[in-house]
């Protein structure tokens, strides 16, 4: 279904891995590794999530303010999180993977924003750096820190649920957990 949906459409980028929760940082180099190789002239680049509401206007309303900013990724800033040691959880990182006691600050994986410039080095720096599933604190916050690359915390990116009502969507940039269904009736609102 995918090969034929992508023989009409020519829209859908496959990486060779398995799509699953484990995998999701190498979905995210991927895009990265992409982006550097057929994107040269973007100036932003926005990872989101399938279940997220972007309000275009309001993100393309903050892209114009930001065009001269260079090395940056903008997004919910999560700050002084620490690595779950239980092997139980979803989230467990072993010390192996990451030993410091605290994560780098790093932006919330639901959507977040870069500057075009940032690619190249997080990308290439991704492929050196020791694997981690937990995508945002890999990519936004270990490998960000590593190559010297800004993060910026901006309200409008909510990456979560909240009352479906026109005040509210119209200040968003992000809303998270939204249903396939939903999506019409947010942008009717907006």
């Amino acid at each position: 279904a995918i090969s034929a949906e992508n023989y009409m459409y020519n829209d859908i980028i496959r990486g060779k891995f398995v799509d699953s929760y484990n995998n999701l940082t190498l979905k995210t180099i991927s895009m990265l590794e992409w982006v550097n190789e057929n994107c040269p002239k973007a100036s932003f680049i926005l990872k989101t999530d399938d279940d997220m509401f972007i309000n275009v206007p309001k993100l393309l309303q903050f892209i114009e303010k930001k065009q001269s900013d260079k090395r940056t990724i903008y997004g919910r800033l999560a700050k002084k999180w620490k690595p779950i040691r239980n092997k139980k959880s979803k989230y467990y990182v072993s010390p192996e993977q990451y030993r410091p006691p605290i994560f780098p600050a790093f932006t919330t994986g639901p959507a977040y924003l870069m500057t075009r410039d940032c690619t190249k080095d997080l990308y290439a720096k991704a492929l050196n750096e020791t694997y981690l599933k937990l995508e945002d604190v890999y990519t936004t916050g270990i490998v960000a820190q590593a190559v010297g690359i800004k993060r910026v915390h901006v309200n409008e990116f909510l990456n979560r649920r909240i009352a479906f009502n026109a005040c509210n969507i119209k200040k968003a940039i992000s809303l998270h957990m939204i249903k396939p269904t939903e999506e019409i009736d947010l942008w009717k609102k907006l």
